[in-house]
Order: structure tokens, then sequence, then C-alpha cells
């Protein structure tokens, strides 16, 4: 073959590797022929499509990683790209970021005391003047005081805890209703979801003091009891304060579920009834110092002749539940 047959061949070849080329019936050359059937963009639902690999080659995981499905016409605005983050699997690694926002926060809080109470109950309240000097009293103790950070008598914990110059934590809750940061918490954490946050309470706390309040402070007070007494945490001291609020409460968990036998005495000695801030107060420090040894005698548990802290190990009946 001469020169000049050789220069021709060389100029085919090029031409038919040149996307947009012409081919030898002069039809257009599709310069995505070279892709796999898999490789081709794909329309979603909504008339988005993915962005195709160069020709002949396959997506990275790095491309899979940055690139994402686009619409089909150019718009500045696609939220139907954001379903994704609606999964169950994308709420799994919103927790774990929840979890991890959480902790980073709250890692360097000392010893602690969640105070709970209703968001509905304001300055005109007794109770509200109670949790404001209660916050004070403890951070003179040495302890932080954590709320849940929203109006009321959580207000009134972190004000008091604020004007002593002490650590005054929120951890607020997305809610409907009701619930707005209050402006006396001077570590606020933010969640999503209550299991993450009531998780956050008995990690950082060493006590709870319950005030009068609703469905979600008891919730909180029966969490606790309940972590207590199938030892999923050490010794904690639930204190509620206010007798004549929790009366009736307490009168149907001693004469319907005890007398039943769904609990045991000992299911409650660390639960404890005041209506003095300096007893609230002195039953955090004892608990924290001994262990509650000397609180229990002040217990709804020792009311009721139950074994003292360390049975069943020391009781008569082995099988009696404990709350240690």
């Amino acid at each position: 073959m001469d020169r000049e047959q050789n220069g021709d061949a060389r100029q085919s070849r090029d031409a038919a590797a040149s996307p947009g080329s012409l081919a030898s019936d002069n039809t257009p050359q599709d310069s995505t022929s070279s892709w796999v059937a898999s490789d081709r963009p794909t329309p979603l639902i909504n008339g988005a499509q993915s962005r195709p690999p160069g020709p002949g080659l396959h997506t990275t995981e790095d491309e899979e990683l940055l690139n994402r499905n686009m619409p089909s016409m150019p718009r500045s605005q696609a939220p139907e790209m954001a379903a994704f983050t609606h999964t169950d699997s994308w709420r799994v690694l919103r927790i774990q970021g929840e979890f991890v926002h959480g902790i980073n926060s709250l890692a360097e809080v000392g010893a602690g005391v969640a105070v709970f109470g209703s968001a509905r109950l304001h300055e005109d309240s007794p109770y509200y003047a109670a949790a404001r000097l209660l916050g004070r009293k403890l951070v003179e103790a040495g302890f932080a005081v954590i709320t849940g950070g929203g109006p009321g008598l959580m207000e009134a914990a972190n004000r008091g805890a604020g004007e002593a110059g002490g650590l005054s934590v929120g951890l607020n809750i997305e809610l409907p209703f009701e619930q707005s940061g209050n402006r006396f918490v001077n570590r606020a954490v933010n969640f999503r979801y209550f299991f993450v946050r009531k998780t956050m309470f008995v990690k950082y706390s060493n006590g709870f003091v319950i005030f009068p309040g609703g469905f979600g402070t008891l919730d909180e007070m029966f969490e606790a009891l309940t972590l207590v007494q199938t030892h999923k945490i050490k010794r904690f001291p639930i204190v509620l304060y206010g007798s004549s609020y929790w009366k009736g409460l307490l009168e149907w968990v001693r004469g319907t579920q005890l007398e039943a036998g769904a609990i045991s005495a000992e299911d409650l000695n660390l639960l404890i009834v005041t209506d003095s801030v300096d007893e609230a107060r002195d039953i955090i420090v004892d608990c924290y110092n001994t262990r509650c040894w000397t609180t229990w005698k002040r217990s709804e548990g020792a009311r009721l002749d139950s074994d003292p802290p360390g049975a069943p190990a020391t009781a008569i009946n082995p099988e009696k539940s404990d709350a240690t």
C-alpha cells in the first residue's frame, strides 16, 4: 500500500473514532454507541435522569457518591430529589448524627441533675418559685441543671441555675406546640427524636427531680423507674416535689399495683416525695456521696417496710426486685 493509501486509511479510522462523525452512509454517529445498556441514563419517575459515565467507562464509587440524579430540564429547585432523605435508612443516619451531636455537646458536663415539670405552669405558680430556687441551690451544691429547655417549670429551673452562675442545660425537642427554648439556657441541644433526648437525660444526670407536670413529665418519671428497676442504670434518686400533687398517683401505685403483685416494695426504694427544696437538694447530694443509703430511709419503699438497698442479695426473699 502506497503513502497516499495509508493516509486515506488513517483518516478513515480517525473519522470513525470521532464523536458525531459521519459514518459510511453519511448518518451522524451516535456518541453513546459504545455504552452498555445499563450505562444509559435512566429516567426517574419525576423525569430526572442520572449523568452517564464517559464512553466505554463504568462508574467508580467516587463517581457514585459525587454524581446525583438531575432533572431532565434545567430548573433551580427540585424538591422531589430530596425524597430519599425521608426513607428509614436515611433516618437511621440522622438518628446516629443526633446521638453524636448530643454526646459531643454534653461530654464535658460533670455532675448534673435533671429537673422536669409542666410547660404550662408559669411565674404565678408556687411551683415556679420552688423550681427556680432549686435550680440555684443545685448549682451552689456543684451540680449542672438539665431541663427540657422549654417554658414553665423548665424555664424556672434553668433561670435559677443561670442566676447562680452555673451550667444551665436545655435539651429541647421538636414539637408542634408548647415547646420553645427558654432564654435562661446557656447550653442548648435540640433534638428531633424523643428516645435520643431521653438517653441524654439519663446519661448525663445523677438524679431526677420531678415537679408537677403532664404526660411528658410522667413519661420521664416512669422511664427512670423502669431503668432502675431493671438494673439498666445504677442507683438513681427520683424525687417527686409536691406531695399533694403526687398523692393520688402514689395511692394507686400502692393500692393497685403493689396489692396486685405487679411490683414489690423494693421497687419504690428510690422514689422520694418532698415539699422542701432543701430536702430535694440534700437527697441529690446524699445519693451522689453515699449511693442513697441514708436517703433510702425517707423513700416510699422504706414506708412499705421494703428491704434496704443491697437487696435481694441480703433479703430474706431473694426473689424480690430492688432499686439498686
